[in-house]
């Protein structure tokens, strides 16, 4: 069977392998080569070009991204130390706080012994003072040996410290406690060195921050509470008010009515008693009567002492009684005598 190829019949068995192609054919077939030869390579060589542009750029962003792991590697490794080392450190700080709580703990266990032995200590000496006190020999020798000036201040201190805590911690009066027998023995022991005569001269004229503490601490101590202690400063305020030099200091000090004013209503007998006395020796003096005033005739001040004469207690209500006469007649001056208080 003949075969066709542009037209053209190739007989079998034709020898050499060539083939009869028109002209025309040939020539659109030398054609279409080099137009194949010119355009292949600029088409294949744009987007080869572009190809390694872009392989490049995916190369050096491979290796920034290398660069950057490696630098986070060493960054987080380096964090890790850090975090490692820190730890470490905490657990050495909490070992020591541990520590050191131990050693506070123990410190103030230490400390609260060694204060419940100062207390005790202080109360049993203070005990001792108080009934030392009470003879008019033992306050001479002492205002001769000249160390009574220092255990006044201390006193003072002791006192205001006292007082000043209550208001910083809800204290239950425990009449047994060794504190509460320390600043009551103090008290009492400041109460008998005014209840001598040498003794309250040396309170009226070297011992004035004494006196004026005794009084900020009365009208600091809230109404009821502690009402021996009140009473036994009030004592000693009385002692000293006999001394004529004494009771003049203590009514130059503007709270002193206020004070007694607030102490008639503090609700416990004993300390509006001896508020009472204190007022009675304020007004046995006439040069103290001048210097307070009108401010003794004011009506509340008379209105709370007539509350108190129907008191249930004898001495009270006398008091009250023999106050407000006293009130009554204030340009008169008492010819009554004061008698010192020991305790």
């Amino acid at each position: 069977m003949a075969t066709f190829l542009g037209g053209k019949s190739l007989a079998p068995g034709a020898k050499g392998g060539f083939v009869r192609v028109r002209k025309r054919d040939l020539d659109k077939l030398t054609t279409e080569v080099m137009q194949l030869r010119e355009f292949l390579p600029r088409v294949l060589n744009g987007d080869l070009i572009e190809m390694l542009h872009k392989a490049r750029a995916a190369n050096t962003m491979k290796e920034n991204f290398t660069q950057e792991q490696e630098q986070l590697r060493q960054e987080c490794l380096h964090l890790q130390s850090r975090l490692d080392a820190v730890q470490t450190e905490c657990q050495k700080e909490r070992e020591e706080k541990l520590l050191l709580r131990e050693q506070l703990w123990q410190s103030g266990a230490e400390l609260q012994q060694q204060a419940d032995f100062c207390s005790g200590l202080g109360s049993a000496a203070c005990g001792l003072l108080w009934s030392c006190s009470s003879s008019e020999h033992t306050v001479t020798a002492w205002l001769a040996d000249g160390k009574l000036q220092s255990f006044l201040i201390v006193a003072a201190q002791t006192l205001e410290s006292f007082v000043r805590s209550l208001d910083e911690e809800v204290k239950m009066e425990d009449h047994n406690s060794q504190e509460h027998q320390f600043v009551l023995a103090v008290a009492g022991t400041i109460t008998n060195i005014a209840a001598v005569t040498s003794g309250r001269d040396f309170l009226s004229s070297s011992a004035h921050v004494l006196l004026d503490t005794l009084m900020k601490l009365l009208e600091l101590m809230k109404p009821g509470v502690f009402p021996k202690l009140k009473v036994l400063m009030l004592m000693a305020l009385y002692n000293v008010s006999i001394s004529v030099k004494g009771l003049k200091y203590i009514s130059e000090n503007p709270g002193l009515l206020p004070l007694i004013w607030t102490l008639l209503d503090d609700g416990d007998w004993e300390v509006c008693l001896h508020s009472l006395r204190l007022l009675q020796s304020v007004l046995l003096e006439e040069e103290v009567l001048l210097l307070l005033g009108s401010s003794l005739l004011d009506p509340d001040l008379q209105a709370r002492i007539g509350r108190l004469t129907s008191s249930v207690q004898p001495s009270l209500r006398l008091a009250a009684q023999q106050t407000l006469e006293d009130l009554q007649a204030l340009q008169q001056v008492p010819q009554s005598q004061c008698s010192p208080s020991k305790t």
